[in-house]
């Protein structure tokens, strides 16, 4: 490490890996709002940020709220991402905003992962993100049924580990199998809430 003069500093939330300002600058300059991406271990936030000489936030939304849509749990889960999406394009499209642009900031980059599901439901709710159709998830995930298969698969083996693997469903009176019944169900809700 150098003391000399002429050793300057990384930004602070650099060096703590919290933000490429090279990428944002990228996004920024653009000129087109920003639809952010985060992730924890429950839930998936997103908010559509328009950004002049400060940013600005125009609408927000969460995967929590797909409990008031009927989603039981799992709300990580594609199917939760994909409704997520779907939910953050009637909002937007409701404030006028017709295109947006991606920001995940240091989230890594993963094709056909759970984060672009968000973004497939996105744009099947009308809202135009730039974005390859290869790294977009097959119907099959988004539905649900690669849940709904492994759960019949672990019912059928394995019925302590279904019951613990499975537990927020199972509180919740809902079968896993029938997940993609679910699915279908609370988009259906969140389609025809977006007409109102």
């Amino acid at each position: 490490m150098s003391y000399g003069p002429r050793y300057r500093l990384n930004f602070k939330r650099r060096r703590l890996g919290l933000t490429d300002y090279r990428l944002r600058l990228k996004l920024l300059l653009s000129g087109k709002p920003r639809l952010v991406l985060r992730r924890s271990n429950r839930y998936i936030y997103a908010q559509l940020v328009f950004s002049q000489r400060s940013d600005k936030t125009f609408t927000s939304v969460s995967s929590k709220e797909l409990t008031r849509f009927g989603y039981p749990a799992g709300l990580t889960s594609a199917p939760a991402c994909y409704l997520t999406g779907l939910l953050m394009a009637k909002r937007v499209l409701k404030l006028g905003f017709k295109e947006a642009i991606l920001d995940m900031g240091l989230i890594h980059h993963v094709a056909k992962s759970n984060l672009y599901a968000f973004v497939k439901g996105c744009r099947d709710g009308g809202l135009e993100i730039p974005c390859s159709e290869e790294v977009l998830p097959e119907e099959f995930r988004i539905s649900g049924g690669h849940i709904a298969e492994y759960a019949k698969l672990l019912k059928a083996n394995n019925q302590e580990k279904y019951a613990k693997q499975f537990s927020q469903f199972i509180s919740a009176n809902v079968q896993p199998e029938n997940l993609v019944d679910v699915f279908n169900e609370v988009k259906r809700k969140i389609m025809s809430e977006g007409e109102k």
